[in-house]
């Protein structure tokens, strides 16, 4: 069974259960979009993987990378089953480099990786599971003390590996945001994950498949340069300019 947690239980599938009238103009409004969004793309079922670590080794890999190479480094883990805190931590930091080539940078993740197994075994026994029942922000805190773990991938495994409501804004995101004017240009990751967590609905589900939608219409239409052209969120421009 795939680990993902927008594969079992979508927003998409539990549109009825989203909370009732939006409390102010701008959760509207993002609710908008992103039922906009999930009637053009549909589920993404983000993230894929089929354990919780795994998912997390995979956000650990796809640093500065294409997914399509991260997925080809965590399948070369899966076949030398590898993809267990335990095999991972044992195995020496070279060899792992070598494994997990396909991902690029090989050294530097590896050493990341081990980081990250090695915060796992010593704080929960290597079971993410674990993740779920500490308080949110002390967990941040302490995913982001882990070497070579930034915002975004700390995020990333509090998200999709551990089930825990926090929102990944990547530069997919904040792009989004910033060409509709619901945040500046130059809005931080902070900024952006504070916005979008202080304006929707604390739902986990929620989070994962809209940050994976964002990531799909910036992929097709919100480039560097835009294709505003047959964009699922061009009625949202109407009486505004998008800003470039």
């Amino acid at each position: 069974m795939r680990a993902s947690i927008g594969s079992a239980q979508t927003p998409l599938a539990r549109r009825r259960r989203l909370p009732g009238p939006p409390r102010d103009r701008v959760k509207a409004r993002l609710l908008r979009l992103y039922l906009a969004l999930a009637r053009r793309f549909g589920p993404q079922a983000w993230w894929p993987g089929r354990t919780p670590y795994e998912i997390a080794a995979g956000a650990v890999l796809t640093q500065h990378t294409a997914w399509a190479s991260a997925a080809r480094a965590v399948a070369a883990l899966r076949a030398r089953r590898l993809l267990r805190a335990e095999r991972v931590a044992a195995t020496p930091a070279a060899a792992l480099a070598g494994v997990i080539r396909a991902a690029g940078t090989p050294r530097l993740k590896a050493r990341r990786l081990r980081a990250l197994t090695r915060w796992l075994l010593d704080r929960f026994g290597g079971r993410l599971g674990a993740m779920r029942r500490l308080p949110l922000g002390r967990l941040r805190r302490e995913l982001l003390g882990v070497p070579g773990l930034g915002p975004e991938t700390a995020d990333a495994i509090l998200l999709y590996a551990a089930g825990r409501p926090v929102f990944v804004a990547d530069a997919y995101a904040r792009r989004v945001l910033a060409r509709h004017r619901l945040l500046g240009r130059r809005a931080t990751y902070e900024e952006a994950r504070g916005f979008f967590e202080a304006h929707l609905p604390s739902d986990p589900a929620l989070f994962n498949e809209f940050h994976a939608l964002l990531v799909a219409v910036g992929k097709a239409h919100c480039r560097t340069v835009p294709r505003c052209e047959g964009c699922p969120l061009r009625f949202d421009l109407r009486g505004r300019r998008p800003a470039r």
